[in-house]
């Protein structure tokens, strides 16, 4: 018989925080995730104000929180407040994933670049070895995802940016040669590239980066790393000009989410069914 006392322990508790964060999948993904793989956890989204966010993650450490998913605009700090860095995070100059080790130590991790790997590879059948591609922008979720594509040794990479000056700092950064290198729209190479990835904020204003035609052929995937219920503009030029692929991020958001679930939890679920989950309620 079973006494008053008999009660399971609180379920670990995750988050992901950033500003805005109403609009966040995240909750939705590692709650799927973890029915899935049967561990039993509580995922929330945590708006935190400009300047709050050491508090914040304070806060939630401090109420048992076990890890973190950060967005945008915090992943530079996040990169400052941890103790630890992986090399993924030490390549990609900012952290999108915090655990709370047993001794103490707070860790971070950036799993934004092998989220999209992951998606162009295992969901879509894009290779990268060998291959010549075309990376518009360059910000940070360019930059968090160089060190994992540069790992598979595609033949170039060509980053190209409104302001020529940052792409050929963040090419110099990286200081792989030949394989790597910046440049202004404007100087983006006339022979087409076999994967051109849109890495700007373009698409959430509704605008497409300057792009030659001379950059896509038939046998050219496109991928924009933001999704949304309709195709984005950058997607709709890549179909206009007969693009043999067209791709938008919403799975690479749910392969570095389950990324972050491995580091956390040790197992790694299956992403496809809350690929087509997620989707289908956009």
């Amino acid at each position: 018989m079973s006494s008053l006392f008999d009660f399971d322990a609180k379920p670990d508790a995750y988050a992901v925080m950033g500003n805005p964060i109403s609009h966040s999948k995240s909750p939705l993904i590692h709650t799927e995730f973890a029915k899935q793989t049967q561990q039993r956890l509580n995922y929330s989204a945590i708006q935190v104000d400009a300047g709050g966010f050491e508090q914040a993650v304070g806060n939630f450490r401090a109420n048992g929180g076990k890890g973190l998913n950060i967005t945008v605009p915090f992943k530079q700090e996040a990169w400052e407040f941890v103790d630890e860095h992986s090399e993924r995070a030490i390549q990609a100059g900012a952290v999108n994933t915090i655990s709370f080790n047993d001794d103490g130590r707070c860790v971070g991790d950036n799993t934004d670049g092998v989220g999209l790997v992951r998606d162009l590879i295992d969901n879509h059948s894009v290779e990268l070895a060998g291959k010549r591609i075309l990376i518009l922008g360059a910000g940070g979720a360019v930059r968090g995802v160089l060190g994992p594509m540069l790992a598979l040794q595609p033949s170039a990479i060509v980053i190209a940016n409104r302001t020529e000056e940052k792409a050929v700092a963040l090419a110099d950064e990286f200081d792989r040669g030949e394989q790597l290198r910046g440049c202004g729209f404007p100087s983006i190479d006339d022979q087409p590239f076999d994967l051109i990835i849109n890495g700007t904020a373009a698409s959430l204003q509704g605008e497409l980066p300057p792009i030659p035609t001379t950059a896509i052929s038939n046998s050219t995937c496109c991928y924009d790393m933001m999704y949304g219920k309709a195709p984005t503009v950058f997607m709709a030029w890549a179909s206009e000009h007969g693009a043999l692929k067209v791709l938008d991020g919403l799975g690479m958001l749910v392969e570095q989410a389950a990324e972050s679930f491995f580091i956390w939890r040790g197992v790694r679920p299956d992403t496809s069914e809350v690929i087509a989950s997620v989707k289908a309620g956009l």
